[in-house]
This record gives C-alpha cells, structure tokens and sequence, in this order.
C-alpha cells in the first residue's frame, strides 16, 4: 500500500510542474520575450568630469555694500536759517595786536656776550693767594687799579689788632669759587706778575674789592670814588676789629728745642769705659769653650 502511495506522489511532481508553466503563460503572454535596451550611436556622448571638478572655484570678494547715509534729525529751514547780510559790506582796519608776540616781524639779532665783547681771556679755575691776586692757567695776574692787600696784613682798631689780610683773602675766594676769570692778558702765559683787568661775566673784579673795603684804590685810579665810600662806610680792612668773644682760646705755642739740648738720648755701648769692672748678666748663658 505504502509503494503505491509513494510511486502516485512521484507522478504528481512533474504534472504539477506542467500545470504551473502553462499557467504562466496564459496570464502573462507579453513578458515572455527579453527586451534589451539599445544605446543610440548618434546620441551626443557626455564626457566625464574630472575629479578636481568638485573643488569649488574661488570667487572674487564682492565690493562692499555701501551702508545707508546717517542723516540728521530734520531742520526746518524757515526756523533756523543764518542771518540775512548786509546787502553792502564795508572793509575795516583790523584791530591791534594784543600783544608784541603777535608780531610776525624779524628776529631781533642776539646781544653778544659781554666777555667777548671786552676781549679778555678766561682763567679757569683760578687761585686767590691774596685779595687781587690770582693764578689760573700758567698765569700770575695782579688786578690793575688796586693796592693789594697782602695775606700777612695786620690792621689797628681801638688799639686792637686783626689778620685782615686772611679776612680779605677769604672773601676774595668767595667771589671766584667755581667761577672763571675773563682777564687782559697775553696770548702765551708768563711767569712774571701781570698787572691786568679782570672781570667775572660783567662785574670788574678790582671795582668790587674797592667797594667792598678789601683793596685800597690806587691814587688817580678808576677806583677812588668806590675807595672813598668804603672807607667811609667803614667796610672790610676800614671795618672795626671782628668780635674773637665766642671762639676758643688760641692753643699755646710749644717752644721749640735748642741746639744745646739733645733731641734724643744717647744710644747705649757695651764697651765700658776703662778701669771699671763689667758683670755679664745672670740670665745670659756662659760663652761655649
């Protein structure tokens, strides 16, 4: 029973098959032929791109876009307008200046300097060994129209005595510290004493220690005015004697040795003087044998 069934199951495979073929057919007779596509050899071939074709090209900058004009806030004409002219104008002078800076006039020319212009030969760093005179550059120059008052000078007051001399340096040497010194000289320096006028920027240096009382001026001289007022007012070496009260005592003078008294002790000999006994020190070993 079994290889009955079995051998109707094999007969029915390939009539299924037949059925399931014709089938397709009847319901779908225009799909059974393969249609292919032709290209057409006229048609216009499009050629490839290369691959650089998708970089973007770069554009030029575009201008920039002008921004809108600001305008102000509306002004009704009729409201504020300039004031009506003067249908004739009239030309007047102008007014005067206020001051002399507003003058565009030439440059005043420039005073020269008032050394140049006398002539004299400046000193540095001059010296002062006595009130008018003065050594600076290889020079030796004594102020003309003055009588010099020497450094060892002693003036008489009421009996009293002072060193004007040293007072009237001192002041001399306040009027030339860190100064330079314009005097008549000659070109080349000399060794001798030279009798000159001097001048510190326009001050005449003998005017100022006449008038000052620190020189006495010289008879006919340019300075005899200025001497006499200064003695008059009793100035400098005119002056009374300074007032020593506050200072100390002056040390007392030590007196300095004779020739007759020895400066130093005698150094000692060891050679004895003849007749007399000499005995070594105990603390000084015997002489070796």
């Amino acid at each position: 029973m079994r290889l009955v069934q079995l051998a109707l199951a094999v007969l029915a495979v390939p009539a299924m098959v037949a059925l399931v073929v014709a089938g397709g057919r009847v319901l779908q007779p225009e799909q059974s032929s393969v249609v292919i596509d032709q290209i057409d050899p006229a048609a216009d071939i499009v050629p490839e791109e290369p691959a650089t074709s998708a970089i973007p090209e770069i554009q030029p900058p575009s201008p920039p876009v002008p921004s809108p004009p600001v305008h102000s806030r509306a002004i009704d004409p009729e409201a504020i307008a300039p004031p009506p002219l003067p249908s004739e104008l009239e030309r007047v002078e102008p007014r005067a200046p206020l001051s002399d800076l507003a003058l565009a006039g030439p440059p005043k020319p420039r005073r020269p300097k008032a050394v140049d212009d006398w002539g004299g030969t400046k000193l540095f760093q001059p010296v002062a060994s006595a009130a008018g005179l003065i050594e600076a550059n290889g020079y030796s120059v004594a102020v003309s129209g003055i009588d010099i008052v020497r450094q060892d000078e002693i003036c008489t007051d009421d009996g009293k005595s002072w060193a004007c001399g040293v007072r009237a340096r001192t002041a001399f040497r306040s009027l030339l510290r860190g100064r330079a010194v314009a005097c008549k000289v000659p070109p080349e320096a000399d060794r001798n004493l030279i009798v000159a006028e001097c001048r510190i920027g326009k001050q005449d240096v003998g005017q100022w220690l006449v008038e000052n009382g620190w020189a006495r001026a010289v008879a006919g001289g340019p300075y005899v005015e200025a001497g006499d007022k200064a003695r008059t007012a009793k100035k400098g070496i005119f002056g009374a004697a300074p007032d020593l009260g506050g200072l100390p005592p002056a040390p007392t003078p030590v007196a300095a040795p004779t020739a007759s008294q020895p400066i130093l002790d005698s150094p000692a000999t060891d050679v004895a003087p003849a007749g007399t006994d000499v005995t070594p020190p105990t603390d000084q070993p015997a002489p070796a044998q």
